[in-house]
């Protein structure tokens, strides 16, 4: 049995990437969902996952934690993962691996909440850089494989990687060029996108640190989370 190890819908980002992925070429797993938690989650955590984070993999007896090396675990069993065509394949990859490490201004000023709408204060010079080069490099993928999807056909870890910014761009208005904009609201449209959001507007869990960080990146216009409480 495969078992995927994520924390809430409408925060985690990090859980978003494998889940999408093996939803959209029909993986099979079995979901266990562990809520965030005021402070630190490392007692919490650490019961299943060696680094205390969230998302984590066990394959029978094997543990594979960081959402990178979820991904290229999942590559060495099954087709589809990274594209086959060699240049396809190698820029998709090293378009994922500058999402894994990079766009830190992005992260921490959009932070995810699938289910609310911001007007931010303000998009600072280093948020701007972060949105012209994803605008560069959605575009660089989609003119040079084709589309629909970054590098090509057929939606990919690269693809999975950059769900959660389609998000942000919803929550937060962010402006790219059309091509881009575009690109987000196709995977926003996707069945398995809107499956998470679904479920990510059913949650009651709060965890009042990212609300807080919310409230400090601008004004919540639409909140659409449940208000019933579990």
């Amino acid at each position: 049995m495969t078992t995927l190890y994520i924390a809430n819908k409408n925060y985690s980002s990090w859980s978003l990437r494998p889940w999408v992925l093996m939803r959209e070429l029909n993986i099979p797993f079995e979901e266990q969902t562990r809520p965030l938690a005021e402070g630190s989650c490392w007692d919490t955590y650490r019961s299943f996952s060696p680094n205390g984070c969230v998302p984590c993999l066990h394959d029978g007896d094997r543990v594979v934690w960081e959402s990178l090396a979820i991904v290229e675990y999942l590559a060495e069993q099954h087709g589809g993962i990274w594209p086959e065509d060699i240049e396809a394949r190698t820029w998709a990859r090293c378009a994922a691996a500058e999402m894994h490490a990079g766009f830190s201004s992005l992260r921490n000023d959009c932070p995810m909440s699938c289910g609310v709408r911001v007007q931010l204060n303000s998009i600072s010079p280093a948020l701007q850089h972060d949105l012209n080069r994803i605008d560069e490099l959605w575009t660089e993928g989609l003119q040079r494989f084709g589309g629909p999807f970054l590098a090509g056909e057929a939606f990919c870890a690269v693809d999975a990687f950059f769900a959660p910014v389609a998000f942000r761009i919803q929550t937060f208005g962010l402006r790219l060029g059309d091509m881009a904009n575009g690109y987000a609201q196709r995977l926003l449209d996707l069945e398995t996108m809107r499956d998470w959001y679904a479920a990510a507007l059913r949650e009651t869990w709060r965890e009042l640190n990212h609300d807080r960080e919310i409230l400090e990146a601008g004004v919540v216009t639409e909140d659409f989370r449940t208000t019933e409480q579990g």
